[in-house]
């Protein structure tokens, strides 16, 4: 009887044209994501451009120490933590209800036309969906504030990228509107690979078509969900780079919009912090490998998980 490893090279070899594809992007994977890996090493030292890399002094926990210090942990933190629960609350599941809803429509070309426009926004780059709900927003020729206006519901333009009440509001819709269309992708593929005799059951013994979403369609995806679940919970401290820098240039909003990302950019690269930067980061990269690890355990006792 072959043991274990044995199996495992004979099926490598029968599948060696399969193996020879997945060589490129493991080189690819070990080059720029494994060596640049040493250079976490500055987190534990007083690191000065242009040094050589092994002469820095090594300063064991300070930077780290720092930080847990700042004063401004506390709002960083809280911002983080909170962006990031509110695009898991509303960002994960409007993806799974517009797949859902995709999924019944008949009209195939109403169908095309709805994909094609939610898939869209993904394809633009933060810079110009910026602009665009910037200038939607906007005092004086913004639309919703026209709108507003006109319709008597409110006497004077709001200037909205100005108070702080509203920004986590404009923040998680204008993503969940850039990445809803992408993101149905997947559950619509996993919903394609529903057996239609199952529906035709259902519908034969009278289970509605609400029915027939709860009971067949969603315990179908349910493995792709938990899967993709799992990666969100991992990624929870990634409350956003990109959408935040642009959306809150007013430095008014940085009570709601600091968060771990840019304050890294503010306090560390910006004021070539590198080291303090490097450690702010590798403690955020030991939280989501933490996070990601619970979660694939807890989803372990459902039978999908990661590892």
């Amino acid at each position: 009887m072959l043991k274990p490893k044995q199996r495992l090279g004979i099926r490598m070899m029968k599948q060696w044209d399969i193996q020879l594809m997945v060589i490129p992007a493991l080189v690819l994977i070990f080059i720029f994501s494994y060596i640049p890996m040493y250079g976490v090493l500055i987190a534990f030292q007083d690191y000065k451009v242009g040094h050589n890399f092994f002469s820095n002094p090594w300063v064991g926990f300070k930077h780290f120490e720092s930080f847990f210090h700042a004063p401004e942990l506390y709002t960083v933190m809280r911002n983080t933590i909170v962006i990031s629960l509110l695009k898991f609350a509303i960002g994960f599941p409007a993806p799974i209800v517009l797949a859902l809803m995709l999924n019944e429509v008949r009209l195939m070309f109403f169908k095309r036309v709805v994909q094609t426009i939610t898939y869209l926004p993904h394809f633009m780059s933060w810079v110009i969906i910026g602009g665009l709900v910037t200038t939607m927003l906007s005092v004086d020729i913004g639309s919703v504030n026209g709108v507003l206006v006109g319709l008597n519901l409110v006497e004077e333009p709001i200037n909205f990228f100005s108070i702080p009440e509203y920004f986590w509001t404009i923040l998680i819709t204008t993503n969940v509107w850039k990445e809803i269309g992408f993101a149905s992708i997947v559950y619509l593929a996993a919903i394609a690979g529903v057996d239609p005799h199952l529906y035709e059951a259902a519908s034969m013994d009278g289970a509605s078509r609400f029915k027939q979403i709860y009971l067949i369609t969603l315990p179908t995806i349910m493995p792709v969900v938990i899967i993709f679940m799992i990666l969100a919970i991992g990624s929870l401290l990634n409350a956003g780079f990109e959408d935040i820098l642009i959306l809150a240039t007013n430095p008014g909003l940085r009570s709601v919009s600091d968060v771990i990302d840019t304050y890294v950019y503010r306090i560390g690269i910006s004021n070539f912090r590198f080291s303090y930067a490097t450690a702010v980061g590798l403690f955020k990269a030991v939280v989501s490998v933490i996070m990601l690890t619970i979660a694939n355990a807890i989803a372990r006792k459902s039978g999908n998980s990661l590892w």
